[in-house]
């Protein structure tokens, strides 16, 4: 496709980005944002310093020759000339040009891709908080408190039962997980047609297909297998089963037939949701909590810390105290 075709598409893109939207470029992670596309440019405003910067046209097809002409479509970021970064970010708005900054690379794909857009630190503040109605989310949440609070570097120190309470959550993470991994995994199964990488920001996916065999019913089985000269008995071997029901009616003992190896491991037996809930609510309240005014939050945690004083004070009893109450006379 032509350079050309791809300048209007990458206009096309950058008009329709949010007035507010910040970009960052990937490597001096630099933010900034598109205040104007023009034909022959586009015009970015720096967020932390007073500047505006007009990319010209001509640069950009610069790079993006750069990046076409590469063998596998692929340019090193840190090839790129001073202050070019800019150019690079802008591209990532493409549906076809996409940044890995892990690799350090710009690269053109063959998929439409997804663009990293960042905020400024005064929009994440004024974003509200959502909590996702996920069971992966409240049990990792609970299992995140417990690592904060435990010294898991050392499990040989830590009581047997906080150890019980890691590996119960640990359990749970794990399945609600596999649960959400499965529906996220049929999601994005049904967006891949073919066997290329399509990457994200921490990893990539790749189609891939499991070849899984079961035996027709044993008559078409051996008779198939005797037409083309294979005798019987060479493909017949014992079945376990009907090994298990000869052994409930002979005098044969377990280990006459099986070699036997034990194992132990730990299974998890019960969990007590109420005390699960309780802690979450707990630390659901405090997350809340920390979104509040720093000042708030620790006028709070004073108040409540003399207010336990207070309490202490009043409850405890010390035998060696002596008590004087003031009267009118004094």
């Amino acid at each position: 496709m032509s350079f050309s075709v791809n300048w209007h598409t990458l206009l096309e893109e950058a008009d329709e980005l949010p007035s507010d939207a910040v970009l960052v470029t990937p490597l001096s992670h630099t933010p900034f944002r598109i205040s104007e596309t023009q034909e022959h440019r586009i015009i970015v405003d720096y967020v932390e310093k007073d500047e505006t910067r007009p990319l010209q046209r001509e640069q950009f097809e610069t790079l993006f020759r750069r990046v076409h002409d590469e063998p596998n479509q692929e340019f090193a970021l840190d090839r790129l000339p001073p202050d070019a970064e800019p150019f690079a970010t802008v591209w990532s708005l493409h549906p076809r040009m996409e940044i890995d900054e892990d690799a350090g690379i710009i690269r053109q794909n063959d998929l439409e891709t997804t663009t990293q857009i960042a905020t400024t630190g005064d929009e994440d503040e004024e974003t509200e908080r959502t909590e996702p109605d996920l069971q992966v989310y409240s049990d990792a949440l609970l299992l995140t408190d417990a690592l904060e609070r435990h010294d898991v570097d050392t499990f040989g120190d830590i009581e047997t039962d906080t150890l019980v309470d890691l590996y119960t959550m640990l359990s749970d993470v794990q399945r609600s997980a596999n649960d959400l991994r499965k529906e996220v995994a049929d999601v994005i199964l049904s967006r891949l047609h073919h066997d290329q990488p399509v990457s994200g920001q921490f990893g990539s996916v790749q189609r891939t297909a499991r070849r899984q065999r079961s035996l027709k019913d044993e008559e078409t089985v051996l008779n198939a297998l005797e037409a083309a000269g294979i005798d019987r008995e060479r493909v017949t071997s014992v079945d376990r089963d009907k090994v298990d029901d000869a052994l409930e009616v002979t005098e044969l003992s377990e280990t006459d037939l099986y070699d036997i190896e034990s194992t132990e491991y730990v299974r998890k037996a019960d969990v007590d949701e109420e005390t699960k809930e309780t802690r979450l609510q707990g630390l659901k309240d405090r997350l809340v909590a920390s979104d509040a005014d720093d000042d708030e939050v620790q006028q709070l945690q004073d108040e409540i810390a003399e207010l336990e004083d207070r309490i202490e004070e009043l409850t405890s009893f010390d035998s060696g105290a002596s008590y004087h109450t003031s009267s009118a006379t004094e």
